[in-house]
C-alpha cells in the first residue's frame, strides 16, 4: 500500500527519478516517495538504452552537463558502493558530409575551450583505427578517449539502494492515474493504489512525462519515439579497444557488447508513439547498413534485440525545474542522451527544489517556458 502523505513524490524509477531521490535524501529531505509503474526500476527508457556516455556535444550546456555528470560516474563505485562496469572505449564520430564536418569542427573547438580533449581525425586516421570497417566516404572524424560505456541498470539500482538507505520509500507497480491541484498548487497524487497528499511532485517519467504533465494541467512538449538495438553472437576479430563508432549521417552506431557487437540505427520515418515492439522491417534496414559498414557482421548470428523510447523535445534539450503549477517540477526530455546526465540532473533538481535555484550549473534557461517564449537552442549531435 502507498502511504497517505509524502513531502516529495517522484514519478518515474529510471535514472532521473532515482538520482533525484538520492540527491534530495543526501541533502536531508525526509518523507520522499519514488513511484515506478513497472515491476522493476530502470527497465524502460534507461534500461533499454545503449549505455553510452560522452563529452562530445554541440552546445555548451550539454558539454558542461557532461563535465559534471561523467566524473560522478567515475566516482560512482566509491561514493554509492555499486560497480557500474565503466568502460572508457572512446566515441568515434565518423563524418561523411561537408555540413557535418563544418559543424563538428566548430563543436570540437568549443569542447576544447571548456577543457574537453576531443581529437580531430583525418580519413587515414579513421581507417587505421577501424580496420574492420568500410568508411571510404569518410571526410573527417572526432574522437574522445574519455567517452565510453556504463551499465544503465547498475546506475539505477545503485541510486535506488543508496536512496533506500537514506530513508526513501521506493515502490514498484504503482501507476499514477491523476494529479490534484488547487489554487495553482499541487496537493496530491492519485494512483492505482490510493491517493497520496504531497506539496511537491517531480515528473521524471521520461517518455511518459507529457502524459504526467497533462494530469497536472501542464503542457509538456515531449514526444516518445521508438529506437531499437540488436546484439550479435561473438566476433573474435573485434579488438578489445574497439571504440563506440557512430556513422553520424546515418544515425548508425556500433560498440562492443560482450564478445560481439551492439548496433542500432535511428528510423527517421518513425512516428511518435509508445510502441516498444521491434520493427522487424526496419531491423533489416539497420542490419544491411551495419553490414555495409562492418562486413564481418554478415557471418554472425543475432543474439538479442529490443526497442525502447527516446523522449524528444523540439530542441533536443532537457526540461529542468519549475512549471506554472506550484510544486510541480520536471526533469525529462533528454532526447536520447539523458542516461549520461542522470547523476548531475538529480543533483540539480535537489538544488532547485530545496534552494530555489540551480547551484552546480545554471540550467535555468532549459525551463519549460522556453518553448512558449521562443528560447530554444538546438543540439546537433543527436543519434
Amino acid at each position: 500500500m502507498v502511504p497517505k502523505t509524502a513531502e516529495v513524490v517522484i514519478i518515474g524509477g529510471g535514472v532521473m527519478g532515482a538520482s533525484t531521490a538520492y540527491h534530495l535524501a543526501l541533502r536531508g529531505q525526509k518523507n520522499i516517495l519514488l513511484l515506478e509503474k513497472d515491476e522493476f526500476f530502470g527497465q524502460e527508457a534507461t534500461g533499454r538504452c545503449a549505455g553510452g556516455v560522452r563529452y562530445q556535444f554541440s552546445t555548451e550546456v550539454n558539454v558542461r552537463l557532461s563535465l559534471q555528470s561523467l566524473p560522478m560516474l567515475d566516482r560512482f563505485k566509491d561514493e554509492i558502493g555499486q560497480d557500474i562496469n565503466l568502460r572508457k572505449c572512446g566515441y568515434l564520430f565518423v563524418l561523411t558530409t561537408p555540413e557535418d564536418v563544418k559543424t563538428f569542427r566548430h563543436s570540437l573547438e568549443m569542447q576544447q575551450s571548456l577543457g574537453v580533449h576531443t581529437q580531430w581525425l583525418t580519413p587515414d586516421e579513421i581507417h587505421k583505427r577501424l580496420p574492420l570497417m568500410r568508411f571510404e566516404d569518410a571526410l573527417a572524424g572526432s574522437f574522445n578517449r574519455d567517452d565510453g560505456l556504463v551499465d544503465p541498470n547498475s546506475v539505477v539500482m545503485g541510486y535506488i539502494g543508496a536512496s533506500q538507505r537514506l530513508g526513501v520509500r521506493c515502490l514498484n507497480k504503482v501507476e499514477v492515474t491523476g494529479i490534484k491541484a488547487a489554487s495553482g498548487k499541487i496537493i496530491a497524487v492519485e494512483t492505482n493504489q490510493g491517493t497520496i497528499s504531497a506539496p511537491v511532485i517531480v515528473d521524471a517519467a521520461g517518455p511518459w512525462a507529457g502524459v504526467i504533465g497533462r494530469m497536472a494541467g501542464v503542457t509538456v512538449p515531449i514526444e516518445p519515439y521508438r529506437r531499437q538495438i540488436m546484439t550479435t553472437t561473438p566476433i573474435p576479430e573485434v579488438p578489445a579497444d574497439f571504440p563506440f563508432v557512430l556513422d553520424f549521417a546515418q544515425s548508425l552506431y556500433f560498440h562492443r557488447e560482450g564478445d560481439g557487437i551492439l548496433t542500432g540505427m535511428s528510423n527517421n520515418n518513425e512516428k511518435a508513439g509508445f510502441d516498444q515492439n521491434v520493427d522487424e522491417a526496419f531491423e533489416m534496414v539497420n542490419l544491411e547498413a551495419s553490414i555495409a559498414r562492418m562486413p564481418c557482421l554478415e557471418k554472425v548470428g543475432l543474439l538479442s534485440h529490443w526497442a525502447g523510447l527516446y523522449e524528444v523535445t523540439p530542441d533536443a534539450h532537457p526540461i529542468y525545474g519549475k512549471t506554472s503549477v506550484e510544486g510541480f517540477f520536471i526533469v525529462a526530455g533528454f532526447s536520447g542522451h539523458g542516461f549520461m546526465h542522470g547523476p548531475i540532473s538529480g543533483k540539480l533538481m535537489a538544488e532547485c527544489i530545496l534552494d530555489g535555484k540551480f547551484q552546480s550549473l545554471d540550467v535555468s534557461f532549459l525551463d519549460l517556458a522556453r518553448f512558449a517564449e521562443g528560447r530554444q537552442i538546438r543540439e546537433y549531435n543527436v543519434v
